[in-house]
Order: structure tokens, then sequence, then C-alpha cells
């Protein structure tokens, strides 16, 4: 149960410490920290996170699986390799906003083509530096995910106990669906594959199989991983019905990674997800997509204390006893106790125990909590996308009774 927030300082006379500040966070505690501002000017509400990855930013800062979060890299330079067309996991940043430590460090890149800020500005984020990120992942850890609101303002004029009343007015992301507002349109086809040195992005044009992928937030790379290994990928928008899904024929279902909680996703997703068990189809899922595979075989999630976040997580491999290590991404996770017999687990977290892999007794479905495509190892995950391939050959075999 979620304790309520009680604010433990008067911010009605609070000061910032010197005239340059252009920036401030205020924790809903009233917990403040002044900056200075990055990206475009304005307010923006969140719950505040860590990611402790010292690479990717630009795909973490379009991850829509931070709807909703304000992100605090825990690295202190940030910027160093500036941004580029190719790096976005979606069309635009879902993310609130972010906080690092020093001012954005200039680019150093051949890759690069705009600085951090500019696309920050583009993108239409809020963000500030020059804060102490070490004491704020230091309150996380101890206190957990705070709600907070960043405001950058040229002019260093904030209304600090406005701020503190709006970070204790958000709701929060226990008991949000945050899916739909990250979910593609309408469907859509997808055949770019991965990217190469010297050769970018390459297409799909020799598929073995089809894949329909149920978007709760998919990330580009994901998509660009399942075309890599043969799939001809079609994406199908969170609520797409199961006769939406089952016209297009597909071979395998692929459920994606996303934001909020799975309980709220699974209201409208859970149904639809039960007949795609029925249905006898290969089903692979990615984080949200895990967690919502657990919920339907009667699992059951919670809200994690801090969450993972990072590209430095050691999961293990039950099957073959591998250790892995891997990209995360997830403030809720799957109760191991809660699990049916139906499913075992196959893959832990080296950091905590929790659940990161489950797979069916008896049907083609597994799923994992940590990001393969994101290549922290860098290949140490890829098989498993090689795996959903080898289990859809299968089941084409089957139903040709070979």
């Amino acid at each position: 149960m979620i304790k309520p927030i009680v604010p433990k300082t008067d911010l009605t006379t609070l000061k910032a410490p010197s005239l340059d500040i252009t920036a401030a966070l205020v924790l809903a505690d009233g917990t403040v920290f002044w900056g200075y501002g990055l990206g475009v000017e304005g307010s923006t509400v969140g719950e505040i996170c860590f990611n402790t990855s010292i690479t990717g930013y630009q795909e973490i800062l379009t991850d829509p699986s931070y709807a909703g979060q304000i992100i605090n890299f825990t690295f202190p330079h940030i910027g160093n390799v500036g941004t580029n067309k190719d790096d976005n996991e979606a069309l635009k940043a879902a993310c609130k906003g972010l906080i690092i430590r020093e001012a954005i460090t200039e680019p150093a890149n051949y890759r690069s083509d705009s600085h951090l800020n500019d696309w920050a500005v583009a993108q239409g984020l809020i963000g500030i530096c020059g804060i102490d990120s070490r004491k704020l992942t230091r309150y996380i850890r101890d206190n957990g995910a705070p709600h907070g609101v960043i405001a950058h303002s040229a002019s260093g004029k904030f209304d600090l106990p406005a701020m503190q009343a709006e970070a204790i007015a958000w709701p929060g992301l226990k008991g949000m669906d945050l899916a739909e507002e990250v979910t593609c349109g309408k469907p859509y086809d997808w055949t770019g594959s991965r990217w190469a040195l010297g050769q970018g992005y390459s297409e799909q044009i020799s598929p073995k199989a089809h894949v329909v992928a149920v978007d709760y937030g998919a990330k580009h790379n994901i998509l660009r991983c399942l075309a890599d290994v043969g799939a001809r990928v079609s994406v199908v928008p969170a609520t797409a019905s199961y006769d939406d899904i089952m016209a297009l024929k597909p071979d395998g279902i692929f459920l994606s990674n996303g934001p909020g909680d799975p309980a709220a996703t699974g209201l409208y997703a859970l149904p639809i997800i039960h007949q795609l068990i029925d249905s006898g189809l290969p089903i692979f899922g990615i984080c949200l997509g895990h967690q919502l595979l657990a919920l339907a075989f009667g699992g059951k999630t919670y809200k994690m204390h801090q969450g993972h976040r990072g590209a430095n997580h050691p999961v293990k491999d039950l099957r073959t006893n591998k250790v892995e290590i891997t990209s995360m991404n997830h403030g809720f996770s799957v109760e191991a106790d809660s699990l049916p017999d139906s499913l075992k687990i196959s893959h832990v977290s080296l950091f905590d125990g929790t659940v990161c892999g489950i797979e069916a007794v008896d049907r083609p479905i597994f799923s994992v909590q940590q990001h393969p495509e994101a290549s922290p190892g860098p290949q140490d995950s890829f098989y498993l996308f090689e795996q959903f391939m080898d289990m859809i050959s299968a089941f084409q075999a089957s139903r040709k009774g070979l």
C-alpha cells in the first residue's frame, strides 16, 4: 500500500541561492533542488526515477516506457555524443523531463547532427542540470520514486508552494494506464532491420514468418530485431481486438514494452491476450508485455520501491545457468509466488532475485523483463529473438503436418 505524501517543508519563504538560477526541482515532500534550465521553458510533473546507463541517453529519452516519468541520469556527463536521427526509439520523446548533474557536454561524435539541448527544445522537453544527482539518487533509493515538478524559467522566479502542491496532487503511476497514450494510432507495417556501421539501417526483404506486434509503447529497435531474425512485422494498436489481430493471419504474436501499471492496461488488454493464448500461436513478450502475460496466466504484479533502470543488470538464465548483462527499464514486477504451475520462471535478476523471465509449460509462449534489443552485453540476450523465430518455425511445420 502506498503511503500518503506528507509535506515536511514550508516553501513559502525559501529563496534561490543565487541570481543566475533558472530551474528548480521540487519533490512532493518539499525537498528542493536548484539548478539551471535545459530544453524549453515551462514546468512538468511526473515520477522521478534514476537510470544508471553511461550511454544511450537519446534512446532512453525516446523510450515510450518512460511516459509519466522524469529521468535522473546518474552518469554526470550527458550529451557527449550529441543526437542524431537514427537513435530515436519512437517518433517523439514520451518522458516528462530530464535531470543531469553537469551542463550538457558538447557533442564529440561523428554521428552527431545536433546538440542535445537543441534536440530537447525540438522535442518540447523540460530539464534541469547543476543539481547533486547523487543526492537525488540516494533519496530515491531510500524513499522510493517520488513525485516531483521541474520548472524552467529564464527569469529565475518560481512558485515553490504551487509546485509542491502539483507534485502532491499528481496521481502517480500505480493504477495508471499509459499505453493508450503512446501506442500507434493505426496499424502499420514495419520493414526496417538493425543498424550496421557504415551501412545504417537495412530493410527486411525476405521474411520467413509474419509477426503481429501489439504496440503498448514499442521501441523501434525491438521491431528491427524481429525483422533481423526474419519476421515480416505488422504493428497494431494496444486496443486492437482479437479479430483485428487474427485478420492479419499471423504466425506469431509479439507483446511489446510500454509504460504505466500493467494491471491498469490489463483491463482491456487481458481479454485479448487470453484469446491469443488459446489460439495456440507462439507468443513473445518484453517488459510490459511480459507483465501482461503473467497477469493473463493468473499471476500478479506489484509496484517496485525504486524500479530497475540501467544497462548493467545481471540476469541469470535458469535453463542454462548463463548470466547475461542486460538493459532494464521497469517500475513494476511480477510476483514470483503468484505464478501458476502452468508457468515456470526462466530468468531471475542477480541484483534482487526478481522474476525476469517466464515460459509456459505446455505452450510456445515466453517473455522477459529485460530489453534484449538494447544490446548492453552487447549481444548477450539477442538469442531471445532467435528463440521466438524457432518457435514460429516449429509451429509452421506443425500446421503443415511435417
